[in-house]
């Protein structure tokens, strides 16, 4: 008789162990292309409010008319975020009324801690989801390995017990678990590319972020050593609207 073969009967034939090995793989691959998707579509909207921010920034004719700009827009992309933190640092070292930790040193001093406080902030968002992905990348390959080690053991106990040991009887039962291996490859090759892919974009964001920053502190700096700045940039991160930090939360919660 012919012994029936193919994915269908692995799966009627598979017992929790292997059924739970599927359904682990699955969900990597739907956490994989979730974050692809998502983090994706977010790295394009930021390139593109980005560059829009950049443009208006550098076609500003001072200060002021930038702050006015961050009021209208709000907060949408690590480069507003940059100037939203120098704003702040400016503001708050201006009307400080008391010496406390936060605000010891130089106004050169607390500008730069403020600038890379921002930095570090845009770093740590532009990195969620990446530990899932190398952790998929890495572990879905031996995933899928165990099922298809798990389903030959079982294969090659069924058949001994049956008493028939012909290549038709041993290739079939073999051939269906190694389809486990093949799951666990297809799970981790997307994970291991956008994982490369996501680095780069965020290796490329933050040095474009770090080269911005020294432009905002010599401006800033400026204002610092003349005296307060104008009225328009004064009291504008108090006007702000936090739109990027809303993203961040909300980035930080998927986590």
């Amino acid at each position: 008789m012919q012994q029936s073969i193919g994915f269908n009967n692995f799966l009627s034939n598979a017992d929790g162990v292997a059924l739970f090995i599927l359904a682990t793989l699955l969900a990597m691959s739907i956490g994989t292309w979730y974050y692809i998707l998502t983090k994706g579509w977010r790295t394009w909207q930021a390139r593109e409010r980005s560059q829009s921010f950049l443009k208006s920034f550098w076609s500003a004719p001072n200060l002021e008319s930038v702050a006015r700009n961050l009021r209208s827009t709000g907060i949408t992309d690590p480069f507003s975020h940059l100037v939203h933190h120098g704003f702040t640092a400016v503001e708050q070292h201006q009307s400080r009324k008391r010496n406390t930790l936060v605000e010891a040193g130089s106004a050169e001093d607390f500008l730069t801690r403020s600038l890379k406080r921002a930095i570090d902030q845009d770093k740590a968002r532009l990195e969620g989801g990446l530990t899932f992905l190398a952790t998929v990348a890495s572990s879905a390959p031996f995933v899928g390995l165990f099922g298809t080690v798990w389903g030959i053991y079982h294969a090659l106990v069924a058949i001994g017990v049956s008493g028939q040991g012909g290549l038709d009887q041993v290739a079939g039962p073999v051939g269906e678990a190694l389809i486990m291996t093949g799951f666990g490859l297809a799970v981790a090759i997307p994970s291991a590319v956008a994982y490369n892919v996501f680095v780069r974009l965020n290796r490329n964001t933050l040095v474009s972020l770090n080269s911005f920053a020294h432009d905002v502190f010599a401006f800033l700096a400026t204002g610092l050593s003349t005296g307060p700045l104008l009225s328009d940039v004064e009291r504008t991160s108090d006007r702000v609207i936090y739109r990027f930090q809303q993203t961040a939360d909300q980035t930080r919660e998927v986590k």
